[in-house]
């Protein structure tokens, strides 16, 4: 019988370069334990790319991350950043400029199947513009996607047409933003199979990147998915990831509220209109998670007593396995439109100019912030 492999075996995988293990088949180098003894012993997203025509998705941490991103800086190349139209803020790189130089960035904007049909699309590109300026991020043109509907691919191919000239094409991005169904869209359209998965190995990492080379000579890479441990997605536990995260488009819940209000959003957080003028609020989050108004004099009590039965989910013992909750209260000023954003959970809109103070409570170590109104 073959034994698991650790990660320091000193085997390593024929296509990538990869060390292989057969302990978890989410992290890199995943082999199952009775390929071992194939020759050539290819792990199993190589195997899947040179079969399929397919890559599966790995992961890595971010400082892991970072320092396969410094490879890019000094290389000619086209890079692509993937994010998620629900959870902007919480998947996008921040650091990338100083990574990759002067080369230019596509940002791919994926999951707008998930905006409501009447959106404006104009406005939510010229958002995505702003928010990447903001964030540090220069970019040559925003695509807007949709990897479940297969639309607006066919503008991102003319955009790589466009900008890569001949040089290789880096695909970035944090999980679950689909990532490897845009590498499986590149790979069938540019990648001549045929050819040997190219070895490329980066000193002083764990994680080799996978080359797959395209016709003329250059690579499409397909670099691992960056781990935010900020993002609430990364947190819950597997059978609540598909409650958390919407499949559907959304449908937003509006609330008129008073001051001294609460909402829940299932378990997973508190939403308080702790002072201003009545006003409504609008509540973009998945459909599976419940809202549910109390008093903010009553909701400690409530969420004590009723976490994980009524306010779920996630369940009781789900609960009990995150993060304690932390308090963040927000001041918005009069005459602005602003979303509260909490990363991998949704955002909640403020609809009136007033001005208000309003608090969120939820895990700690979650990324909740400010923002102008995506809608």
């Amino acid at each position: 019988m073959n034994q698991p492999q650790e990660a320091n075996s000193e085997k390593r995988c024929s296509g990538c370069g990869i060390t292989l293990q057969t302990i978890d088949q989410n992290k890199p180098g995943y082999i199952p334990a009775s390929a071992l003894e194939r020759e050539p012993v290819i792990c199993q997203r190589c195997f899947r790319i040179k079969n399929y025509n397919e890559s599966s998705s790995v992961t890595v941490e971010q400082d892991e991350f970072l320092r396969l991103l410094s490879q890019i800086g000094g290389k000619q190349a086209l890079v692509i950043h993937i994010v998620d139209i629900f959870d902007l803020q919480g998947s996008v790189i921040s650091g990338l400029q100083r990574f990759v130089g002067n080369n230019p960035v596509l940002l791919a904007v994926n999951k707008i199947d998930l905006l409501p049909k009447v959106t404006n699309w104009n406005k939510v590109r010229n958002w995505v513009q702003k928010e990447a300026k903001e964030i540090g991020i220069k970019i040559e043109d925003v695509i807007l996607c949709s990897a479940k509907q297969n639309s607006g691919f066919d503008r991102l191919l003319e955009a790589i047409a466009e900008y890569r000239g001949r040089h290789d094409v880096y695909v970035v991005g944090s999980t679950n933003v689909g990532k490897s169904t845009l590498i499986n869209r590149l790979i069938r359209d540019y990648s001549d199979l045929d050819q040997e998965l190219t070895v490329s190995r980066y000193p002083g990492t764990t994680l080799d990147m996978v080359h797959i080379p395209l016709d003329d000579g250059a690579s499409i890479i397909d670099t691992p998915g960056i781990v935010y441990p900020s993002r609430y997605s990364e947190l819950v536990a597997p059978e609540d990831l598909g409650l958390l995260l919407p499949d559907k488009p959304l449908k937003p819940a509006v609330y008129q509220l008073n001051e001294g209000q609460s909402i829940f959003m299932g378990g997973f957080a508190r939403f308080d209109f702790v002072q201003g003028n009545r006003q409504s609020f609008t509540f973009f989050n998945s459909s599976r998670i419940p809202l549910h108004r109390t008093k903010l004099e009553k909701a400690d009590e409530l969420f004590a007593n009723h976490a994980g039965v009524m306010l779920s989910p996630p369940s009781a013992e789900n609960i009990a396995k995150l993060p304690e909750w932390t308090r963040h209260e927000f001041r918005i000023g009069k005459g602005k439109r602003s979303d509260i954003f909490i990363s991998g959970l949704g955002w909640i809109k403020l609809n009136s100019e007033d001005g208000a103070t309003v608090a969120v409570h939820l895990p700690k170590g979650v990324k909740v912030m400010v923002r102008p109104s995506l809608i």
